[in-house]
């Protein structure tokens, strides 16, 4: 797949969270951001769960979740989106897997495989992180098809979710009006 945009919209995963600040307020306005570009729709969010820091554990702990998105941007250009949508919610990146005002990750593009430098996808540590896989079998939960088979046997076969919590149902104002389409 090329870098422009593509004709047909696609089904994209992305993971967020934040531990800094109002994290409830900074991921919902993530996802606002989001949703108000051209090419994005904001189609299902997940729940809000606290969990417990990963790899650097002396900081706050999470607020994460995960929305589906449909969009006609190509996997470069969203991820490109992300990035600024990072970098205007305040985003520092100084300490690897350190606290954070929001961290977006692009987890599955639907039909797409990549590894570049910038992106590979589906993203590779997603079976591993109970953190990414609760709140993405959220999104996924109605639906058929790779992403949901995948969100299934990662959870089955995951060691291990302590640490992470349901804090809130997500209160994005067009939550309710998506979940029900």
């Amino acid at each position: 797949m090329n870098a422009h945009q593509t004709s047909d919209p696609s089904e994209a995963y992305i993971a967020l969270g934040a531990n800094l600040g109002d994290r409830e307020a900074t991921l919902l306005s993530a996802i606002q951001l989001l949703h108000e570009q051209d090419h994005v729709k904001v189609l299902r969010c997940s729940d809000l769960y606290e969990t417990e820091p990963v790899g650097y554990v002396d900081q706050p702990s999470f607020i994460n979740m995960a929305i589906a998105v449909e969009t006609s941007l190509s996997p470069d250009e969203l991820l490109v989106l992300m990035l600024d949508i990072e970098h205007r919610l305040g985003r520092v990146r100084d300490i690897r897997w350190g606290p954070r005002t929001v961290d977006l990750d692009l987890l599955w593009y639907e039909g797409t495989e990549m590894n570049t430098e910038q992106l590979v996808l589906p993203h590779p540590r997603m079976a591993e992180r109970a953190f990414v896989l609760v709140p993405l079998s959220d999104v996924v939960s109605t639906k058929s098809g790779p992403i949901y088979t995948f969100v299934q046997t990662a959870l089955e076969s995951l060691d291990e979710r302590d640490g992470i919590q349901r804090w809130k149902t997500c209160t994005w104002p067009d939550a309710s009006a998506l979940s029900e389409s």
